[in-house]
């Protein structure tokens, strides 16, 4: 026994130093990764979110099939197949009428479930640790796992159908020529026009309409209800598509509920980093140490 024990002394002596180095080159990595993306992001914003929004779909399929979790693997089907017909319809040219409609209900219906799981998933996560589980004779593993793939459902499909609908949103409205990054659109704005779909208002503002209401933003500028929640909401612009004003959110969306959350939205950023960009730098640290012999 004490042989063995000797043996496996001398077997690891001086890993000690050599785990000490891997540590380091895993900070000095992090570190060096993270000034990276930041000025990336910065001076490169248009490219920087393309490719992080492909990271973003396509490494968790990797583990997806690696792991063999064929449940999550239909769901990203269903979802990327959908989303791959409405990503196409916005960015056709000329733009159909009917298409910037069809993208904020299809991206507005995916950021409601996506926000209803992931409540759902923290419910359970929290129930688990008070020990509430335990009152529907759940076991506390099997509620856990629940709460946690709800969790993450929630978070991942909901980082995926924002930054899809933000791509979505600036191309149609570049098409249509109400909205520029400049700040200078290309047509002018009637007032019984929506400036993000471009279609005929009817309905007044004062009115209540049958299957949606019309919205005046503080800049005096109507919008169809489901455009202008898709254009907040969805494609994240916290300003009038036509004249850059800041939309005041809290006239619009009188309930606290419908308001977007700068925590959530913090939330999935974080979320985005993780699930795209972490792999690859871990990946990297594991090229280093190959490189440099350390195991």
């Amino acid at each position: 026994m004490r042989v063995e024990h000797a043996r496996m002394h001398a077997k690891h002596r001086g890993h000690e130093a050599m785990h000490a180095e891997m540590v380091l080159i895993l900070i000095a990595t992090l570190v060096v990764a993270q000034l990276l993306l930041v000025q990336w992001k910065q001076r490169h914003p248009r490219s920087y979110n393309m490719v992080t929004l492909f990271q973003m779909w396509v490494v968790p399929l990797y583990f997806t099939v690696k792991l063999h979790w064929w449940r999550f693997l239909l769901i990203w089907i269903l979802f990327s197949a959908v989303t791959a017909f409405v990503t196409f319809r916005a960015t056709r040219k000329p733009l159909v009428q009917t298409t910037p409609r069809l993208v904020y209900k299809w991206f507005l219906l995916i950021y409601k479930i996506s926000y209803a799981t992931g409540i759902v998933g923290y419910m359970a996560v929290m129930f688990t640790l008070f020990g509430l589980n335990l009152l529907f004779k759940i076991k506390p593993e099997d509620a856990m796992d629940f709460g946690i793939s709800l969790l993450f459902y929630g978070l991942y499909y909901g980082v995926l159908e924002r930054d899809f609908a933000e791509m979505c949103a600036d191309y149609m409205a570049s098409t249509i020529g109400f909205y520029s990054e400049s700040g200078m659109p290309t047509k002018h704005l009637s007032d019984s026009v929506c400036a993000v779909c471009g279609q005929q208002i009817f309905v007044d503002v004062s009115e209540e309409g049958i299957i949606e209401n019309t919205y005046r933003l503080s800049c005096n500028h109507v919008f169809h209800e489901f455009c202008i929640r898709g254009w907040c909401i969805v494609g994240k612009k916290q300003t009038c598509p036509y004249c850059k004003e800041k939309v005041d959110l809290k006239r619009m969306f009188s309930n606290p509920w419908e308001r977007p959350h700068v925590m959530y939205g913090q939330l999935l950023d974080w979320l985005r980093y993780l699930v795209a960009w972490q792999p690859v730098i871990i990946g990297l640290v594991q090229g280093i140490n190959y490189i440099l012999g350390l195991e």
